[in-house]
């Protein structure tokens, strides 16, 4: 892996330049591992979004006019040059989160690449093409065009995947983009910037670095028609209500709070260890992540006592030791996690972890509740971070009941070896994906995305080009 010394300074990079801020104003990035600042970044303000913005505007005038063929080729060179520029994504990313380099190498950068990939044949394959008469001596052809320039704002749990999610289906379908990555990890966003650079026109792709007020900026500008986001959900309705001011469609991918229905007829162990390898993934830094356990009520105790156990053998540390999962992202995401624990009432129990490690850095162990009811806020709310807790239920209506019974709903499992209980549960769960067996996996052919609390639109899949298009009917 590259140092992350070694790379370029993070910049801004607008209309095919990398920029700082035009006031010169910078914040510091901190290693969630040590705690010390390791760069800085730019702190741009409202001219910078300007110039972000205008960038996009000119660019768009050539680029929404450009072939399917040819956004195809600038995403399949971008996708072969993510290859080759893996070790400065590596470096970039572990710096900024502190996470493991071979999960993110083996793991998260191929995702990202086939992103691009994907979207590339999209573009190609976009659905819905109608001519036909559908009144006499009329016939009517359905156009699908981009919607404009895009405003992209992303997370600091996956900043190149979740800025890939983003930008390559917008560029796929037409659009212009400016992103804004998390104030907090911005680095490998500004080598995604570079890198496209080589392939895209000036101001097809603009990336502006910044805090709150940056993103404030972007989603007030006039001249970004769709504003996507993926961020927790208080960000999302503060965007949505920015973004109707000016009718701007917004595309919102928020918080989870993943229930885990565990049926009684399963392998208890093996389902387990699966879920534990899962769950503490990212030091638990995913909206999808498996959360609340809902386990039935005769396996209960012993699924507790194997899933603690399989959390004995995790360790967390930083990038530069072998560990199953690294820091969480600040000092901040690792208060509201203690005092989430800090809140437990007295009904309910910490039996793994539930600790910080004194060491330098942003870590949490492991860790397990149980006796929590559904009322409490260790289960009604997001925790984000390594914690699950676990509680028991008597039959299959129960289950979903409480897997249904919060204001979240991005995803859910359910761990069977019945069929009917298995589709039962496929159509009864309140969430824009289930999974079966299985927790976690992603794909570029199926959308991702919620309902309530969790947002609206697809990321991923046909579904997410789409969301990046308007319909034209023309009629001759």
């Amino acid at each position: 892996m590259a140092e992350i010394s070694a790379l370029p300074p993070v910049l801004n990079h607008i209309a095919g330049e990398d920029r700082p801020a035009a006031s010169g104003a910078t914040m510091d990035l901190v290693n969630p591992a040590t705690g010390a600042v390791h760069r800085s970044a730019p702190r741009s303000a409202a001219s910078d979004t300007d110039a972000a913005c205008r960038a996009a505007e000119t660019a768009l005038a050539r680029w929404s006019l450009t072939t399917p063929a040819e956004r195809q080729q600038a995403l399949l060179r971008i996708a072969d040059a993510l290859e080759e520029h893996a070790d400065a994504l590596v470096a970039a990313e572990v710096g900024d989160t502190g996470k493991q380099p071979h999960q993110f190498r083996n793991d998260e950068l191929p995702a990202v690449i086939d992103t691009f990939r994907f979207f590339a044949g999209a573009a190609r394959n976009l659905p819905g093409a109608v001519a036909a008469e559908y009144t006499e001596g009329r016939t009517s052809l359905l156009r699908r065009e981009p919607v404009g320039v895009c405003a992209q704002i992303t997370p600091w749990n996956y900043p190149l995947m979740m800025a890939a999610w983003k930008v390559a289906p917008a560029l796929a379908a037409g659009n212009t983009s400016v992103l804004k990555p998390a104030d907090t990890t911005p680095s490998s966003s500004a080598v995604l910037a570079r890198v496209a650079a080589e392939h895209l026109p000036p101001g097809v792709l603009n990336v502006i670095c910044g805090d709150r007020d940056t993103g404030r900026s972007l989603t007030a500008h006039p001249v970004p028609r769709l504003v996507a986001v993926t961020g927790s959900v208080r960000a999302g309705q503060e965007i949505a209500a920015a973004a109707a001011a000016d009718l701007k469609r917004v595309h919102l991918e928020l918080g989870g709070n993943a229930p885990v229905i565990v049926h009684d007829d399963v392998d208890v162990e093996a389902t387990a260890a699966e879920l534990a390898a899962v769950a503490y993934y990212n030091a638990g830094q995913d909206c999808t992540a498996p959360t609340r356990f809902l386990v039935h009520r005769r396996v209960h105790d012993a699924f507790v006592a194997a899933f603690s156990a399989c959390t004995q053998s995790l360790r967390t540390a930083g990038p530069e030791e072998p560990a199953d999962y690294g820091p969480v992202n600040s000092a901040t995401q690792l208060a509201s996690v203690t005092r989430l624990l800090a809140r437990l009432p007295n009904h309910a129990e910490v039996v793994a972890g539930g600790t910080a490690p004194e060491r330098p850095g942003w870590f949490h162990s492991p860790t397990v509740v149980v006796g929590l009811r559904q009322s409490d806020e260790l289960v009604q709310e997001e925790i984000f971070g390594p914690v699950v807790t676990v509680q028991s239920f008597s039959d299959e209506d129960e289950a979903l009941q409480l897997a249904n019974g919060v204001r979240f709903g991005l995803a859910a499992s359910v761990w069977t070896m019945r069929h009917d209980v298995a589709m039962r549960a496929t159509r009864a769960l309140h969430t824009g994906i289930v999974w079966v067996n299985t927790h976690g996996t992603t794909v570029s052919e199926m959308p991702h995305g919620g309902v309530k609390h969790s947002g609206y639109g697809s990321d991923l899949s046909l579904a997410g080009l789409l969301d990046y298009t308007q319909a034209k009917h023309v009629m001759l």
